[in-house]
């Protein structure tokens, strides 16, 4: 007798207004097996997760527990039925302790209805126990990293029972090491007979730790597979229904003048006598793993952090320390990694969000020109080829890659001699890596000198013509781009080779 799934969707759809997120979208997801999530931003995914975790009711279609359809009235009727959701940002009472945030709203009591901490402490570590762990359950959960603010919500999706667990770009903002760490917790949970439903933009990901994948494309069921069965350009294709033999289009083009020069640029105790070159027409990437002082030297040459010594200059004209404004002014833009929090004003609209670079260019006696700032916003989304509805919409109903492109249209409508790109297509889909990709083509193309950030290898060794590592604060080695090689790269990276 064959076993039904734990947890599934039957043909499911799902419509906000006159806009269809889902349209008959069936999935299934067993237990002791990790399943994948895969899909373009703005496939559906969100829209699906949602309806699992009762967040949302769907119009048609049906979810179905153990064989049994199901009507959830909310988020606390999915829990009752052992789904659990691990969202990429957790979100934790930071005042209390790891355990009182696991067990919050049961935590074990005394008599006359006191706390039992130690009873609390105890069942919580039995919990980390399980997942093969070490954490603390008494310390504070402020100052706790992103991967063990992680492992504290596992935890607590287990203390409560959960069958099925939904990870939502769960790897997003971890280090390797995190990343492995969850990635044995995973193992863990499907050992224990937890059905695991994984999102994740990362292919290699989703090769190394799922057994099947579910495909969506615009709001509709494309595939469910074995991952055995499937390579990861088979996977692209289904995603995007295109093949992305262009995913790094870099195109041959001669350097010209040099437009960014770094003489020795050091800031006590994060980097030191970092010394570089970026010339017109070039792409440049600076490499290293986490921690390395890649992001800490963009943030230096544009102004953002003080430096200590060194000197920075822009076609010749040397920065101030310490000043943006002078750093614009001299044709410098950065797009910092951070897009939500350091890019954009998430409550403003796409219009006001490309504008705030070129206020003065924008007004018109005393006041700021609607109709100027609305040409120039709309100039900018046909260029980069963003999807909107109105440009009045506040950037936060726009995907992450679209608010990556309007980040990117910001600082573009500047016209910046230099541009400096930290993770550029961090957290959003294959297809809109590939549209990213060619944009900067396009501007290294246009005479532009680009300094990409990047900690996604096969992005550094497709798009730069000299790579930049980073080991420990410093300059590790320059290599050009026919000797640039993933094991040459980071040999570099972990200092077994010398500048």
């Amino acid at each position: 007798m064959e076993v039904p799934p734990t947890l599934a969707l039957a043909s499911v759809s799902k419509s906000f207004g006159a806009v269809r997120a889902l349209h008959e979208v069936s999935l299934q997801l067993f237990a002791g097996e990790a399943h994948a999530l895969a899909g373009e931003n703005g496939a559906g995914k969100s829209t699906l997760v949602k309806i699992l975790a009762g967040v949302h009711r769907p119009d048609g279609g049906q979810i179905v527990l153990d064989g049994e359809p199901v009507r959830w009235n909310g988020p606390a009727d999915a829990q009752r039925a052992g789904v659990a959701v691990i969202y990429q940002e957790p979100t934790l009472f930071p005042d209390l302790s790891v355990a009182e945030n696991i067990f919050m709203g049961r935590r074990p009591r005394l008599r006359f209805g006191r706390i039992d901490r130690r009873t609390t402490n105890a069942e919580a570590a039995k919990l980390f126990t399980r997942l093969g762990v070490t954490l603390d359950p008494g310390q504070p959960a402020r100052g706790l990293s992103i991967a063990d603010q992680q492992l504290v919500e596992i935890a607590k999706a287990l203390s409560g029972d959960a069958r099925v667990l939904i990870m939502d770009e769960p790897t997003a903002a971890l280090s390797g090491n995190e990343v492995a760490r969850l990635f044995s917790v995973v193992t863990a949970l499907r050992e224990h007979g937890c059905a695991v439903l994984f999102i994740s933009h990362r292919l290699d990901e989703i090769f190394t730790l799922c057994q099947r994948v579910t495909i969506l494309r615009d709001g509709a069921w494309v595939a469910s597979e074995p991952a055995a069965a499937l390579t990861p350009e088979d996977l692209v294709r289904r995603m995007v229904g295109r093949d992305l033999s262009t995913l790094y289009p870099r195109r041959e083009t001669v350097p010209g003048e040099v437009a960014l020069t770094v003489e020795r640029l050091t800031r006590e105790g994060v980097f030191t006598d970092v010394s570089f070159q970026v010339r017109r027409g070039e792409i440049v990437a600076l490499a290293g793993l986490v921690g390395a002082g890649r992001t800490e030297v963009a943030r230096a040459i544009f102004g953002i952090d003080r430096w200590d010594a060194g000197t920075v200059r822009v076609d010749g004209r040397r920065l101030p320390p310490a000043s943006p404004s002078a750093a614009m002014a001299a044709g410098l833009a950065l797009v910092p990694e951070d897009r939500r929090q350091q890019g954009l004003v998430m409550e403003m609209s796409i219009e006001r969000n490309i504008g705030l670079t070129g206020l003065a260019a924008l007004r018109r006696g005393p006041v700021i020109s609607r109709t100027a700032e609305r040409d120039r916003a709309r100039d900018w989304a046909i260029r980069l080829q963003l999807k909107f509805a109105r440009l009045t919409d506040a950037v936060n109903v726009l995907s992450g890659g679209n608010q990556q492109k309007v980040v990117l249209a910001k600082w573009l409508a500047t016209e910046p001699a230099v541009l400096i790109v930290d993770e550029p297509t961090r957290g959003i889909d294959v297809g809109t890596k590939a549209e990213v990709h060619r944009l900067l083509s396009e501007l290294a193309g246009r005479g532009i000198a680009i300094l990409m950030i990047s900690s996604d290898l096969p992005e550094v060794l497709g798009m730069a013509d000299r790579v930049l590592v980073m080991h420990e604060g410093r300059l590790a080695a320059e290599i050009p781009r026919e000797a640039a090689t993933e094991e040459s790269v980071m040999s570099a990276a972990t200092g077994r080779t010398a500048a």
